[in-house]
């Protein structure tokens, strides 16, 4: 199966349920994995990195740890996936609640299995999304690790917008000198100008520090 095929982990106590959602979600060609508990999802392989672009679909009330309790523990842990949450005995704190907690949607108990389809779909796209931002950012913190201590300093002033003159007198060091370690750290970032050198960095989740 390919790293890229979408994988739904379905989370919920009632197995006709996690039947019922694994039969529809595979007569779209969507992968699923099902667990019936909390528990059970976080021992998943498919939690840990690499990712692949899906989504959770998670049950709100369960035994033991709750879909609201388990869907703020993985927001803590940084969890990139989209949860969408599912009950049947939805209502408006409840909804709310779950919405606070990070849930990317909320359909209640019985639903039209387009509804779920499109709620999954949608979750889905925003996975990609973030998968994409996310090995943006992986990439431009390896270029920076590949920069030398004072190539980092020359681009730190650079983008405070000093010229080369002022960069050389904070320094201590040569304009000739700051020109070569501009020159070899704009490579090493694979920046063709200054402009993109600042984009690259205050991309969203960069917070702009070299």
């Amino acid at each position: 199966m390919s790293d890229d095929t979408p994988l739904v982990l379905v989370v919920d106590d009632d197995e006709a349920m996690r039947t019922s959602v694994g039969y529809l979600l595979a007569s779209v060609g969507i992968a699923c994995e099902t667990y019936p508990s909390a528990e059970a999802l976080l021992e998943s392989p498919y939690l840990r990195p690499p990712l692949r672009p899906g989504c959770i679909l998670l049950d709100v009330r369960m035994p033991g740890m709750s879909g609201i309790e388990l869907l703020r523990f993985l927001k803590e842990r940084g969890c990139k996936r989209p949860v969408v949450m599912v009950t049947g005995h939805g209502d408006v704190p409840l909804a709310v609640a779950a919405m606070k907690a990070g849930a990317e949607d909320f359909i209640e108990k019985p639903y039209k299995d387009q509804t779920l389809l499109d709620a999954v779909n949608a979750a889905i796209r925003k996975c990609r999304q973030v998968l994409v931002r996310s090995a943006g950012r992986d990439a431009v913190q390896a270029r920076l690790a590949q920069l030398s201590r004072r190539e980092r300093e020359v681009l730190t002033l650079v983008l405070d917008g000093k010229q080369n003159k002022e960069i050389a007198a904070a320094l201590a060091i040569s304009i000739k000198t700051v020109e070569g370690h501009r020159q070899m750290a704009m490579e090493k970032m694979r920046a063709r100008s200054v402009a993109e050198l600042a984009r690259m960095m205050l991309a969203p989740g960069e917070t702009g520090e070299v």
